[in-house]
């Protein structure tokens, strides 16, 4: 897509887009894709045992469905949403499909500000830590690991996981409390680091 076409479709809603895609305009679907495709890519990978091929496959399958059905979409909701449900969807099948229920990998994101911990230049109890807080995520069961990657790395609204999970906002709230509650038992030896992440977490969690 050119520059021009690009700033175009830049201005338009995800709502918006979709219904020019029920319209049957390539260049809404390209725009949408372009939004969304490395954000699910990612989900994807994270999900699915860092397995690159599958993340790929998942990718292309999930925005052949907006393509196929775009009808499927109710315009007056919301776009974010209905997608994630997809991918949510299409994850549990393939736990289903290989009875895997619960080694899931879960990687951190990196890059953002629960990675740049105030360790005062201890570069070493850093990386143990994030280590270990990775090893404690990866025993997570399939739904608090869903739960987890949905706020903290996809990033999504805790009404936004609720509608996704098909549970109410109270559940997802729970679940991210039990699983900070589980963290605090696990990574207890550092826990002068813990305290400041779960409470950049918390706030995280609160901020809907």
């Amino acid at each position: 897509m050119n520059k021009s076409l690009q700033l175009t479709y830049a201005k338009h809603s995800d709502e918006d887009l979709m219904r020019l895609v029920r319209e049957r305009n390539g260049q809404a679907f390209e725009a949408l894709y372009d939004r969304y495709a490395k954000r699910l890519y990612n989900y994807f990978l994270r999900m699915l045992w860092k397995d690159r091929e599958k993340a790929k496959d998942f990718t292309q399958d999930l925005f052949a469905k907006v393509a196929d059905k775009p009808d499927l979409f109710d315009p007056t909701k919301n776009f974010a949403t209905w997608l994630y449900t997809i991918a949510f969807n299409m994850c549990k099948n393939e736990y289903a499909k290989h009875e895997v229920r619960s080694r899931v990998h879960k990687d951190i994101k990196s890059g953002d500000s629960f990675t740049e911990l105030p360790l005062g230049g201890k570069g070493m109890d850093r990386s143990e830590f994030m280590q270990k807080l990775k090893d404690a995520l990866d025993e997570l069961d399939e739904v608090k690991r869903t739960t987890f990657e949905l706020r903290f790395d996809q990033e999504l609204t805790i009404p936004e996981i609720a509608e996704v999970m098909q549970c109410n906002e109270g559940t997802v709230k729970s679940r991210i409390f039990y699983i900070l509650k589980d963290l605090s038992v696990k990574l207890k030896a550092y826990e002068g680091i813990l305290v400041w992440a779960c409470s950049w977490l918390m706030g995280v969690m609160t901020n809907n």
